[in-house]
């Protein structure tokens, strides 16, 4: 293993919220995002972390947002020392790793783009013939790609799972206006991404984005097309009617499962090879996306 996995990281006095994977310091009218190490999974952050993780989902973030930039985004600097950092901060822990961005009202929902037939919409389309409430036709196999892209909210929870929720919800805790704002904004960026992500042979089944509102303009927050918010399936690979290979966490999901875990207890401790699998599926997603290495 090329590195010793960041856990946690340190700021000596500054205001932190610790998510899942990113550590979020409050500089007033600045945040720093440091993204970990931490890796999770059916809500519960698992052990070990996976060695260079945060820094491959802060590169493919950065990327997006570049190629992005007509949108709106929260992205100021990828550079700590734009802040005014404590004296003893370890900047060799925090390279590569974290964007300084705006801070902004969050909207309350996750924003889930759908392309194809896979995970909890398969589930839910063999059990009602939906994904979510929206009909789809008989017939359609498991990573099945979908007539057209479906916008799926979902709730934001601090702890536990995101829970789906209909755009009618969405339109009820946010306003119909904005709520339709989301939806043409995510099925856009989802599109544009996709059809780039196809070109350098990887298929983006779903992905989530999150949204902000500053001075009553919204931009696009947190992560971008990662492969902890996004299914991303090699191309060359692609053969519907079944689970597909993965570049991103699914393949520790299917491990999980592989095993006698309940779910409800804490998770087994991932074992080297799976943790090393891992690493090299993010470093490939990288790869295949942005063009370049994995230097930082």
């Amino acid at each position: 293993m090329a590195s010793t996995a960041l856990i946690e990281s340190s700021l000596s006095g500054i205001p932190v919220k610790r998510g899942k994977v990113r550590d979020v310091y409050d500089f007033e009218d600045r945040l720093l995002f440091v993204a970990t190490d931490r890796i999770s999974a059916f809500d519960w952050v698992l052990c070990p972390g996976i060695p260079d993780k945060g820094r491959v989902l802060t590169q493919i973030s950065r990327f997006w947002f570049e190629r992005f930039a007509e949108i709106p985004n929260h992205l100021i600097s990828m550079n700590p020392a734009d802040l005014p950092l404590p004296d003893n901060a370890d900047l060799e822990v925090l390279k590569g790793r974290c964007m300084v961005v705006k801070k902004t009202e969050v909207v309350p929902f996750e924003c889930v783009v759908r392309g194809y037939l896979s995970g909890s919409g398969w589930k839910d389309y063999l059990e009602t013939g939906a994904v979510c409430g929206l009909e789809l036709p008989q017939g359609l196999s498991q990573s099945a790609r979908l007539p057209e892209p479906l916008f799926t909210p979902a709730t934001k929870a601090e702890t536990g799972h995101d829970e789906n929720v209909s755009f009618e919800t969405m339109c009820a805790g946010v306003g119909q206006e904005l709520a339709e704002q989301l939806r043409d904004l995510s099925i856009q960026i989802y599109q544009q991404g996709s059809e780039y992500a196809c070109e350098q042979g990887i298929i983006l089944a779903d992905t989530k984005f999150e949204f902000g509102l500053l001075n009553g303009e919204l931009i696009l927050i947190d992560e971008v097309l990662t492969p902890d918010s996004s299914r991303f399936w090699p191309a060359e690979l692609y053969q519907p009617g079944g689970p597909q290979p993965s570049l991103d966490k699914q393949f520790v999901r299917d491990w999980l499962e592989s095993t006698t875990w309940d779910k409800n207890s804490p998770p087994p401790e991932l074992p080297e090879e799976i943790v090393s699998k891992t690493r090299d599926k993010y470093f490939d997603a990288f790869r295949l996306l942005t063009g370049n290495e994995c230097t930082w």
